[in-house]
């Protein structure tokens, strides 16, 4: 697929957008969003062009693009011929990346129903809700989470039931080591009683010998309910569709061409999981378009083996979190792997800290490069030149047909250096929350314009930096103190580990600023790290409180979540 060009009607519309005179060459100002009828004509195309090539690694098994294309087929057929299951039926996908993740999303896709990306790791409450909420009537899940179905099961519209197990696609003699190894040695899969579930390698066999009959899927189709992690109340599904996603691919495949990125011959190391919306669009999508092999990380927390697996790989692209990045740097053994294929870094999903940045660029060569992104977005908005010489500390500059500003309270827009609300339209943007109207007209307007909840700046050459989360703002005396910033400043002292900044309630000053720090270095005491901050920041910005733990929670991808950070022991 060429490049398209940037037409005369482009150029015009987007005299006021500033960021194209940053653009890298190659990179246009729009995208031809009909290059794709869907996320399945582009999965079918991929598998069509790649069929040798490998398309995913996951534990010393892998799979090749043809064989993906005839596992989700099976499965697609399965769905629909056994299960009864029509386009637009919503379907629970419950595990974390293993080579049967690619199997049911795009035989799930290619049945024409609704992906329901679900946690693994959620309480039994917060499955019930997901469920309930979009209204699945099937589900595919690890055994080792099938207990916590069990509890809500009954209380849900689910009526099949898919079962599988960590080892299951990695063939023989592999496939009944592993399981056994799972279930009887490490313990992992607790008891459980579906008398409703299937067996996944059953599904796969039955669908095997049935007839597929391919639905019209158009990019107008529902694709997925990708659910907001609940941070200011109930989790919402954020309504994304085919032409969403699509569009959102195309966007950033322009960006990592642009990075020297070669159609066939890379190797994309997926840590993230692919339920998660980063990976999701990142390391499934624009990377299967390329023909590029991914590289399954199952459990990223087991850093010492995530490690040792990075080892038997020439992995070329790696996309992560802040912590991710960290926690690489401070395993044994990472600093010794050999990075001389390695092209390309890109963080999302929170901040890039400079001090984690700076010292990925000296461990590996490569620059961190910082995109921006929203679940509701599908998700990525902005994104960083990938020829950075080093860390910028912006989120870098809209994707091709995306527009950016700067709003107040009002709606108002603000001129370029000013902090404001950033505010996004485009066609990745989510069509609304399912079911939600009035949530939905919260965030979206009738223009098609989001309100993302980021405070941000736009600087004269286009490039956009976030301050902070608006609902994360620390109100002292009135000034406005941003966390990041703080946590930022002290992740820069090299006795901190990992930090997470909120404003605790004050008498005399409204509110203060308090750290939770995870130590590197056990003799760092308060007083020291206090000292740092105080030549560092401002007065009203310095933290008044240190409290050491042992660790910070975290989401699943390792964002720390700051609500929770008040309810730690100090």
């Amino acid at each position: 697929m060429t490049t398209p060009a940037i037409t005369a009607g482009a150029l015009e519309d987007g005299m006021d957008k500033i960021w194209l005179q940053s653009y890298p060459p190659g990179v246009a100002a729009e995208i031809d969003a009909t290059a794709y009828r869907s996320v399945v004509d582009l999965f079918e195309r991929s598998c069509g062009r790649y069929a040798q090539n490998t398309a995913c690694i996951n534990m010393g098994a892998s799979i090749s693009y043809g064989c993906l294309d005839r596992l989700s087929r099976d499965f697609a057929a399965y769905l629909q011929r056994n299960l009864g299951l029509q386009r637009g039926d919503r379907i629970a996908l419950m595990m974390p990346n293993l080579l049967q993740y690619p199997v049911a999303l795009f035989g799930a896709l290619r049945a024409g129903l609704v992906v329901v990306n679900t946690n693994p790791m959620y309480t039994a409450r917060e499955l019930r809700h997901q469920l309930e909420d979009s209204g699945a009537t099937a589900i595919v899940i690890l055994e080792n989470f099938a207990h916590t179905l069990q509890e809500v099961i009954d209380e849900t519209r689910v009526r099949h039931v898919l079962v599988t197990a960590i080892g299951d696609l990695l063939g023989f003699p592999k496939r009944p080591l592993v399981n056994f190894a799972v279930r009887r040695l490490k313990k992992m899969v607790p008891a459980w009683s579906l008398p409703q579930a299937v067996p996944l390698r059953r599904a796969l066999a039955e669908g095997a010998q049935l007839t597929f009959d391919p639905p019209a899927i158009s990019g107008d189709d529902i694709a997925f309910l990708q659910y907001t992690g609940g941070t200011t109340g109930v989790a919402k599904g954020a309504v994304l569709s085919h032409a969403n996603m699509v569009a959102n691919m195309l966007q950033a495949r322009q960006w990592v061409l642009a990075a020297g990125i070669e159609e066939g011959k890379e190797l994309i190391v997926t840590a993230l999981p692919l339920y998660h919306i980063f990976a999701l669009t990142a390391n499934a999508l624009v990377f299967m378009e390329l023909g590029a092999t991914s590289l399954l990380i199952t459990n990223p927390r087991d850093m010492p083996d995530f490690v040792k697996q990075l080892g038997r790989v020439r992995f070329t692209v790696l996309t992560g979190v802040n912590t991710l990045f960290n926690g690489l740097l401070n395993t044994p053994g990472f600093d010794q792997l050999d990075f001389s294929a390695f092209k390309f870094s890109l963080g999302g999903g929170m901040a890039v800290q400079p001090a984690v940045a700076e010292r990925w660029k000296r461990t590996t060569g490569v620059t961190l490069v910082e995109a921006y992104g929203l679940t509701e977005t599908s998700p990525a908005v902005c994104i960083n030149p990938v020829d950075l010489p080093a860390y910028n500390g912006a989120i870098g500059l809209p994707l091709p047909s995306t527009e950016c500003r700067i709003c107040d309270e009002a709606g108002n827009e603000l001129p370029a250096g000013e902090v404001g609300e950033l505010c996004v339209r485009g066609p990745q943007v989510m069509r609304g929350y399912w079911q939600r109207p009035e949530e939905t007209a919260k965030v979206l307007d009738e223009d098609g314009w989001l309100r993302t909840g980021d405070m941000a700046t736009c600087d004269e050459q286009g490039y956009f930096r976030i301050v902070d989360r608006l609902k994360d703002m620390i109100n002292v005396s009135g000034f406005n103190v941003y966390p990041n910033e703080v946590e930022a400043v002290v992740a820069e002292h090299p006795g901190v580990l990992e930090v997470g900044a909120i404003g605790v309630p004050d008498e005399q000053s409204g509110e203060l600023v308090r750290i939770y720090v995870v130590r590197r270095d056990p003799q760092l005491g308060a007083d020291e790290l206090l000292a740092h901050c105080r030549s560092n920041l401002t007065g009203y910005k310095r933290p008044r409180e240190v409290c050491f733990v042992d660790e910070l929670p975290k989401t699943n991808v390792g964002k720390i979540l700051r609500r929770e950070l008040s309810k730690l022991d100090c």
